[in-house]
């Protein structure tokens, strides 16, 4: 016997998408395999890695520990939903390329999307709050330096935009 399966209208990067799904397919997964959006990266599948965050009405949210019908109804923005319409890549996209706030990459989209909310509520960070900022997200390579300078960094660019 199949698990039964929900119709859910999910809004994904300003776009409203009909998927069908079981009722414990994570948000995660309906981003990665039902709407093909795979910059979210699974990593620990627990919430405590960071690798899935997006935004949720605005806010960071582990896309790996909600479920793709409790998302009905809010507006999701993965990393995909970070550039401009025309591709010009957001300040906090910038500032990671700038300077050098990845290595393998893996992480590198819950940093974005972490970064983006949290310039948003403090524009103008400290040296520790740009370090508590990135706090909850894990990476591997780096050893934190240039992301944290990546986020000091996105601040600026942020605050130069007209």
């Amino acid at each position: 016997m199949s698990e039964e399966q929900h119709d859910v209208r999910l809004t994904v990067n300003g776009t409203t998408y009909d998927v069908r799904v079981p009722a414990r397919r994570l948000l995660s997964d309906a981003l990665r395999h039902d709407l093909g959006l795979t910059g979210t990266h699974v990593g620990c599948e627990h919430g405590v890695c960071g690798a899935c965050t997006v935004l949720v009405d605005g806010a960071p949210a582990r896309a790996c520990l909600m479920l793709a019908v409790a998302s009905e109804g809010l507006a999701i923005t993965t990393v995909e939903g970070l550039a401009a319409d025309d591709g010009a890549l957001s300040p906090v996209q910038q500032a990671f390329a700038e300077c050098h706030g990845l290595q393998c990459g893996f992480c590198t989209p819950g940093f974005l999307t972490t970064v983006t909310a949290g310039l948003r509520d403090n524009p103008r960070p400290t040296h520790e709050e740009a370090r508590e900022m990135v706090a909850g997200n894990l990476c591997r390579c780096t050893g934190y330096q240039n992301i944290v300078a990546a986020v000091e960094r996105a601040a600026e660019l942020q605050r130069d935009r007209p």
